[in-house]
């Protein structure tokens, strides 16, 4: 009886404190994906498994259903405890992501999951991304360290692990996706914009040298020269498609069940989702979709001017500015405007790894926007 009790004061409290409209805005968007992921993945279910069940449409609806437990837990814990958590789980997620090249499962060319007796396969840098945005605005934020210079090598050094663990996979997409997130967060904190513009350039310097001069990253260099000559090569068949689906598609597309992408390109309720909706339910739908992440952006914005904790303030940036830009590379591959990287879109791909990722994120969002108790 007073364990009921406790659960139930602890759900009251919880429920009054979160910003119901950022709660209301993350549960429709994981919504959204769970219907697109129903009409989108039935037809591969039943080529793949010869059968008529909805396999992929339940495995998405019980990542959704952990990840909405993640979500009540990362929002209803004491923030203090929160931060302290995040060190231990970042240093285990970084453990896993060092696993990766030596007990990893290749697929396509790539080690980036690993499958573990007791843990199904994920993918490590999933776990990693939003612990190292609370890492990294720590450090940023912690006033025992007065040189912030030392502040700025610490957390480039603790990105720079990151990225080279994610270069030996290898993982580009995540890898620019990481170093981004870490320049927003640096220039959030102060830095001079000189500086940052060097250390900018000098990354892509880097970038570059890596893969026109280095054997591992042949086949990036590859795929970008076939992104800029059309009739080079078939590393573009998927983009093509893609864009095709989109055009077809229209205004208002063809209909539930008419689309014909899902079926043609391989990984299509993953890395190019939104070229499925378009084709079956047309721009109106991605535009909808994109209202929805913008209002989700500004009302987490909106909550960050109005908070004076350093720390807090580039938690929030960082975390919607990850998502931001996950959303922006995911769109704009398949737009044909980015080469192909395999990033999912936030909250709507199926991708057990993505989901579990996006829901720490929005619990740590919610607990650092709930109403301050006085």
């Amino acid at each position: 009886m007073n364990f009921k009790r406790s659960i139930n004061s602890l759900y009251y409290e919880w429920w009054k404190n979160i910003d119901k409209f950022i709660f209301s805005l993350i549960l429709i968007l994981f919504i959204t994906g769970l219907f697109f992921s129903l009409v989108s993945t039935s037809l591969i279910a039943s080529d793949k498994l010869n059968t008529n069940d909805y396999s992929f449409f339940f495995k998405h609806l019980i990542f959704i259903f952990l990840g909405l437990i993640l979500i009540f837990i990362f929002s209803s814990i004491d923030q203090e405890k929160l931060f302290k958590f995040s060190y231990t789980i970042f240093l285990i997620s970084i453990v896993f992501l060092i696993l990766v090249p030596f007990i990893g499962v290749e697929i396509k060319g790539s080690k980036r999951w690993i499958d573990l007796y007791f843990l199904p396969r994920f993918q490590p840098i999933e776990l990693v991304k939003p612990f190292l945005i609370i890492f990294i605005s720590l450090i940023l934020s912690n006033q025992n360290y007065s040189n912030i210079f030392f502040k700025y090598l610490l957390s480039f050094l603790t990105t720079l692990l990151v990225a080279l663990l994610l270069a030996l996979q290898p993982d580009i997409g995540q890898t620019l996706l990481i170093f981004l997130s870490w320049s927003i967060l640096i220039f959030c904190s102060g830095i001079n914009i000189v500086f940052l513009s060097i250390l900018f350039l000098s990354l892509i310097f880097i970038f570059l040298y890596l893969i026109f001069f280095v054997q591992k990253f042949e086949y990036i260099k590859n795929r970008l020269l076939s992104f800029f000559d059309s009739d080079s090569g078939t590393h573009n068949f998927q983009s093509d498609k893609a864009i095709e689906s989109i055009t077809s598609g229209g205004f208002f597309g063809k209909g539930i069940g008419e689309g014909t992408l899902k079926n043609r390109v391989p990984e299509a309720h993953t890395d190019y989702i939104i070229s499925v909706i378009s084709e079956e339910f047309g721009v109106i739908a991605i535009i909808l979709i994109l209202l929805l992440f913008l209002v989700f952006i500004y009302s987490v914005f909106k909550k960050v001017y109005f908070e004076s904790e350093e720390k807090i303030k580039l938690i929030l940036v960082g975390s919607v500015s990850l998502i931001l830009m996950q959303a922006m590379i995911h769109i704009g591959v398949n737009i044909r405007l980015f080469p192909t990287t395999g990033m999912t879109l936030p909250f709507i791909s199926y991708g057990g790894s993505s989901i579990i990722s996006i829901s720490i994120l929005s619990g740590v969002i919610l607990n650092l926007t709930k109403r301050k108790i006085r």
